[in-house]
């Protein structure tokens, strides 16, 4: 989100030549500036969305970061576009759940019909059980998301801790994947570290098997690779520079890209890495 404080110094470029090749390896300059969200569909490719303050639009581009199409969704509004996510049969789902005030009552995920990109075919709508105020107190603010998968018809939505005092805390809830309104249920009470701009969560993908999540961040990728078994353990993997890291998509069992929104002085660009060389730095 835009008020992310990107640490960058001009030492950025020596750093990343410093950190272990293959980490991140960047495929190429993004045409969006603020890729908020990834995912990718076997036979239809890499697609990606803007954030707020951007167009209800979705993009197909390729494996540099150029367009290749582009698709208006005609009967949905971006509120807070944050995440992408796919199932097994090519749907494509909208995660409408930025909150970054915590005053939203209308969370929203919308499906939109594989082939059929652009118009939703059915929205399902969610709340926190634990929210009773809009907003909560600036020491409660537990209720924004910017990451999550499908996953064997369950929504997986990890959320993105605003509290006065960051200290980490982060919830995994489910929600069906079905229309209708649904109260999330709470998953896993989860921490990361207590640096927001390192730490903060801002997506989310699930291996093709469906063993291992992984979770993004400014200067982390978290694996969890027990997810499969229900075993929610977090392994971090240093990247070694910070930056507006947004997209996140499993490619196929072990390629990840990675994307990073454009700031005055870096971002902006296509990453790629391997989930083995991810798990070999564990």
């Amino acid at each position: 989100m835009k008020n992310l404080t990107v640490v960058i110094t001009v030492l950025l470029p020596l750093l990343f030549s410093c950190n272990d090749p293959g980490l991140l390896e960047e495929k190429g300059k993004l045409d969006l500036k603020e890729v908020s969200g990834l995912e990718y569909i076997p036979n239809s490719g890499l697609w990606a969305l803007e954030d707020s303050g951007n167009d209800n639009k979705l993009y197909t581009i390729d494996e540099k970061g150029n367009i290749l199409k582009t698709y208006t969704v005609a009967n949905a509004k971006n509120n807070d576009w944050e995440d992408l996510a796919s199932d097994a049969k090519g749907n494509l789902y909208i995660g409408d759940f930025g909150n970054n005030d915590n005053k939203r009552r209308d969370l929203a995920i919308y499906k939109l019909n594989a082939g059929k990109y652009d118009s939703i075919a059915a929205k399902v709508e969610f709340y926190y059980p634990g929210q009773k105020a809009f907003p909560p107190k600036k020491s409660e603010m537990l209720y924004d998301a910017e990451a999550f998968f499908e996953h064997n018809g369950t929504f997986y939505i990890f959320t993105k801790n605003r509290s006065k005092g960051f200290d980490g805390s982060f919830a995994m809830y489910s929600v069906p994947n079905a229309e209708g309104r649904h109260e999330a249920k709470l998953m896993a009470s989860l921490k990361s570290c207590g640096n927001y701009n390192k730490c903060a969560i801002t997506a989310a993908d699930i291996s093709p098997d469906g063993k291992t999540a992984v979770l993004l961040s400014g200067d982390k990728i978290w694996l969890m690779p027990g997810f499969g078994d229900g075993n929610y353990e977090l392994q971090p993997v240093e990247l070694g520079f910070i930056t507006q890291k947004e997209g996140l998509a499993f490619k196929d069992a072990d390629v990840l890209f990675v994307a990073d929104e454009k700031d005055k002085h870096a971002g902006g660009r296509l990453y790629e890495t391997k989930l083995s060389i991810l798990k070999a730095k564990i």
